[in-house]
């Protein structure tokens, strides 16, 4: 049997505020390529479908589309929520949908009840538990320890018993924080109490256990990985290089597991300079059309510099003001207040967040807004 592992699709997920709806669905509409080129038996997404757990319209179509063309493609899908996701609403018409190769595992009182997928040596059984919040599932699952190892320890207990009762090849789907993964930018954090970790032992005797939660691709042990995201959430995730993992099981277990690289439908590129140096070196232009994030390092912080930057770089979604040197003061404006007046406290404002002090003008206008504002405290 071959397997695609995928996982923390987050379709609907904003970049900096930019839609990736077009970007979400050119990537993800592609696994249904590899499905047809490397016959693949199984889709899997390991959590986080959605990027909230009530999506928008646009996301749900975007998602329809993309599982229909991976179904017409000749791949099952076995999906379950991830902490970003509903799983109740994910689970909706879980049991019609089945009928047509798409499997939503969603209930934690049938998390030990696998998709069962035959194969040339006989069924392979994949096994989908969803995020296990641990104070509702510890309750669920009749648990005293608190964390969301204890409460994956008793889940992971039922489904060996039953993958022992069947004597069958395993797969598990899980979401979670496993000891040894690394954290980016994107994730939300699954903490609860200060426990979030999970030891990659309570996943032992398992064939291959696909991961989520995390968004960079990472091999924990052979038969333990995270597939990662398959689209860039943050700029800590320039240099990952998007895959999934094309797992293979034979008659005895994991025969291999390689490595798929998936199409960049928008590069992120880090930009660090003055404004006026930035509007027009001409070594910036390969990254015209990328994302970017922009370090200024002017000494007075620029004047509406996202606006000024996007007339040359129509993607840039993110500035950062690091005048050089450092800043000329340290920020003083929420200390030593008491005694100064309402214009003097203004102006170290002004002078703390841009660098340098108010011009004459401005001062002006300060003085006539703080007069209007006294005035009409007087009323």
């Amino acid at each position: 049997m071959r397997l695609l592992h995928t996982s923390d699709w987050h379709v609907g997920r904003t970049f900096h505020g930019r839609d990736l709806l077009l970007e979400q669905e050119s990537v993800l509409g592609g696994l249904a390529d590899l499905v047809s080129d490397e016959s693949v038996d199984v889709v899997v997404v390991a959590g986080d479908l959605f990027d909230r757990a009530v999506p928008n319209a646009e996301a749900v179509a975007v998602c329809t589309r993309v599982l229909e063309r991976i179904r017409s493609a000749g791949a099952r899908v076995v999906i379950t929520p991830g902490n970003h996701d509903s799983a109740a609403r994910l689970g909706l018409f879980g049991g019609f949908a089945a009928a047509g190769g798409l499997f939503l595992r969603t209930r934690i009182a049938s998390l030990h009840e696998p998709v069962l997928v035959p194969d040339a040596h006989g069924p392979v059984a994949v096994y989908g538990i969803p995020f296990l919040e641990p104070e509702t599932a510890r309750h669920a699952l009749g648990v005293e320890g608190k964390g969301h190892a204890a409460v994956l320890t008793e889940a992971m207990r039922r489904v060996r018993e039953d993958r022992a009762a069947r004597g069958v090849r395993s797969v598990v789907l899980a979401h979670a924080f496993v000891t040894g993964g690394e954290p980016c930018e994107s994730e939300r954090t699954i903490a609860v109490g200060g426990v979030q970790d999970v030891p990659g032992a309570v996943f032992d005797g398992i064939d291959y256990v696909a991961l989520g939660h995390l968004h960079g691709q990472q091999t924990l042990a052979e038969h333990l990985r995270y597939s990662g995201s398959p689209v860039a959430y943050s700029f800590s995730e320039a240099r990952h290089g998007k895959s999934v993992w094309l797992a293979e099981l034979d008659a005895s277990g994991l025969a291999g597991v390689e490595r798929r690289m998936l199409p960049v439908p928008r590069a992120l590129s880090t930009l660090s300079g003055t404004l006026d140096e930035l509007l027009v070196a001409p070594e910036h232009e390969a990254v015209h059309e990328h994302f970017l994030s922009v370090v200024l390092t002017d000494r007075v912080r620029p004047l509406d510099a996202l606006r000024r930057l996007q007339t040359r770089f129509p993607h840039a979604v993110h500035v950062e003001w690091r005048p050089e040197g450092g800043r000329t003061g340290e920020l003083r404006f929420a200390e030593r207040v008491r005694g100064r007046t309402d214009e003097e406290v203004a102006c170290c404002f002004l002078e703390d967040v841009r660098g340098e002090p108010p011009a004459e003008r401005e001062l002006e206008l300060l003085r006539e807004a703080i007069s209007a504002a006294a005035r009409e405290e007087a009323q």
